[in-house]
């Protein structure tokens, strides 16, 4: 029986944080360094929706194109898509068969709980570069970022693991567990704007 994830929680962080993000901010730098707010935001719309087929299984264009094909950026109403997706993401992976047999994201072929994990990660990730590029609170529920630590942390340890993002930033075995996750994923913690 695989287990399954709830991602209510850290979707609607992701939401509030960009219910709360002004036109002004869309250019401001973040922890991604080739990306602006904007394109942090035109990739979480992206891939809210490349996620959601992903659980539906409803392969195409959605699910087959790499992320480093084009350069996201946010298009007219992205406010309620991106609201929309999260909702509509969040449903799709609590159908039991989302968590069932193969799919697709990225255009690679994976397990679905290995997709599963992987949005929420992204969700996780993203939500944080948001919300430190844009001056909020964040602050994902327990069980997303245990979710985030446990696929991160075994692609930093051991000779020939590949990091899943970039080469892991060292932090405190006693720092938050917010801040092991970020390091982990090659982020500095204490990235702000000003130091961009």
């Amino acid at each position: 029986m695989t287990e399954t994830i709830d991602f209510d929680a850290q979707a609607r962080l992701v939401a509030r944080l960009a219910e709360h993000t002004t036109e002004e901010q869309l250019d401001a730098p973040t922890p991604c360094e080739k990306y602006a707010v904007r394109q942090v935001l035109g990739h979480l719309v992206g891939l809210t929706a490349a996620f959601r087929d992903a659980a539906r299984k409803d392969l195409g264009p959605s699910t087959n194109t790499a992320p480093g094909e084009t350069v996201p950026d946010v298009e007219p109403g992205w406010r309620g898509t991106l609201e929309g997706n999260l909702a509509a993401l969040t449903e799709a992976w609590r159908a039991p068969d989302a968590w069932e047999g193969d799919t697709q994201a990225g255009g690679i072929a994976l397990p679905a709980p290995i997709a599963g994990r992987i949005a929420l990660n992204e969700l996780v990730l993203h939500g944080w570069d948001l919300a430190r590029a844009t001056g909020q609170e964040y602050a994902p529920d327990r069980a997303s970022l245990e979710v985030s630590y446990a696929m991160l942390a075994p692609s930093s340890e051991g000779e020939g693991n590949e990091p899943l993002f970039g080469p892991p930033v060292p932090v405190p075995d006693d720092a938050p567990l917010l801040d092991r996750v970020v390091g982990l994923s090659g982020r500095r913690p204490g990235w702000t704007p000003a130091g961009a």
